[in-house]
């Protein structure tokens, strides 16, 4: 029974302590512009550092006039660890820039050559 007891203070102290919620971050400058035209953008930066920007106009592609987008983000983890991104988004898709993007390892020359003859050589529909 004492060891029940002990163990449900302890489990009532550590989520005390872990499900205590967080410090609320002030926001240290905020801007935003958005224009008849369509045309955007917006940044703020936090007081842990936690900065990001996005700018967009539209832009005639084809038919169709869409908003084309770039921006950035910056902040910092739990461990200290600093990131950031940057990043557009057009009629090429999302096209973001990290270091914190993996990157693929470079295909082994068997394979490479295989999908080049594959590419080379469909397949004929036999219907």
């Amino acid at each position: 029974m004492a060891f029940g007891i002990v163990a449900l203070v302890f489990l009532v102290s550590v989520c005390a302590v872990s499900c205590a919620p967080a410090e609320p971050v002030p926001i240290i400058s905020q801007d935003s512009d958005i224009q008849p035209d369509g045309t955007f953008k917006w940044s703020y930066e936090s007081g842990d550092g936690t900065k990001q920007e996005q700018s967009g106009q539209p832009k005639q592609i084809e038919k169709e006039t869409p908003v084309v987008m770039q921006g950035s983000a910056s902040w910092t983890d739990n461990e200290g660890g600093g990131h950031q991104l940057t990043y557009v988004a057009d009629e090429n898709g999302y096209q973001p820039q990290s270091p914190d993007i993996p990157v693929a390892p470079e295909i082994p020359p068997a394979i490479q050559r295989a999908l080049e003859y594959n590419a080379a050589h469909p397949e004929q529909d036999g219907n």
